[in-house]
C-alpha cells in the first residue's frame, strides 16, 4: 500500500469525510483490521478563503506547493487535494513535486464516461463553476459537455457553501434551492449531476435528484485508495 498524501482543512468538514471514506475502502479491499497508510496536512481555511475572495491565487499556489514538497519530503507517494476548488492550481503543484497527484476531475471523468454519460451539470463554488479548469478538463479530455447553472444560480450556491455548508451547518431551505437549481440543469439536458465541491454531498443526496449524481468527495477519496493499492 503506497502512503496517501492528503491536503485538506478545506474545509476540514470534508477532509473528515476524505479520512472515513479512504478506510472504509481499505478495510473492504484488505480486510477489518487494515487501515490507510496516509498523511494529512491540514491548513487553516480561514486563510484560505480569505486568499480566494481576494484573488490571490499566486499565493495559494506556491501554499499548495509547499504543502505537497513537505508532504512529499514526510514519505508520501501520491498527493490528494481533498476539494475541487483548489485543483486550479493541481497542474502547478503536479510539476513542483515528483510523486504523482490525483485529479478529482479525472477520477469524476472516469465515472461519468463509464455511465456513457455526454453532457452533465456542474455544482461548486463560484471558482469552480465559472472558471475553466475544471469543466474545461472535462469537456477536452473526456468529451463530456459540462453546463453550469445561470449567474444567479451560481450564486446562491456558493454563498451556501461558504456561509452554511464550510461550517456543518445543512439548512432544508437550502437543500430546495439546490435541488431546483438541479431541475433546471436537467430540464437544459444534463443527464448527471457533478457534486462539484466536496462540502454539497452533505447536503445533496442520491434520492433527492432523478438522474446519475456524482459525489466528487466519494469519488476522489476512492480513487486515492485503489491507486494506491494498485501495482
Amino acid at each position: 500500500m503506497k502512503t496517501i498524501g492528503l491536503i485538506g482543512g478545506m474545509s476540514w468538514e470534508s477532509s473528515a469525510e476524505y479520512y472515513r471514506i479512504i478506510n472504509q475502502r481499505v478495510k473492504h479491499k484488505l480486510g477489518d483490521l487494515h487501515s490507510c497508510k496516509c498523511i494529512m496536512y491540514s491548513v487553516d481555511f480561514g486563510e484560505i478563503e480569505t486568499l480566494q475572495h481576494k484573488g490571490e491565487w499566486e499565493k495559494l499556489t506556491r501554499m499548495m506547493i509547499d504543502v505537497a514538497k513537505n508532504l512529499e519530503k514526510a514519505g508520501a507517494e501520491l498527493i490528494v487535494i481533498c476539494t475541487n476548488t483548489m485543483h486550479m492550481m493541481a497542474d502547478e503543484v503536479q510539476s513542483n513535486i515528483g510523486i504523482p497527484l490525483l485529479h478529482i476531475a479525472d477520477a469524476t471523468a472516469e465515472q461519468i464516461t463509464a455511465k456513457k454519460l455526454k453532457k452533465v451539470g456542474l455544482l461548486g463554488t463560484r471558482f469552480t463553476m465559472a472558471q475553466n479548469f475544471y469543466k474545461g478538463r472535462i469537456q477536452e479530455n473526456y468529451g463530456v459537455e459540462v453546463i453550469v447553472p445561470t449567474e444567479a444560480e451560481q450564486g446562491i450556491i456558493h454563498d451556501v457553501i461558504y456561509n452554511e455548508l464550510v461550517q456543518g451547518i445543512v439548512k432544508t431551505e437550502s437543500k430546495k434551492k439546490y435541488i431546483k437549481i438541479i431541475q433546471g440543469l436537467v430540464s437544459r439536458g444534463a443527464e448527471g449531476i457533478i457534486l462539484g465541491c466536496t462540502e454539497i454531498p452533505m447536503l445533496i443526496k442520491k434520492e433527492d435528484i432523478e438522474v446519475e449524481l456524482f459525489d466528487t468527495t466519494a469519488i476522489h477519496a476512492t480513487f486515492a485508495v485503489d491507486s494506491a493499492l494498485s501495482e
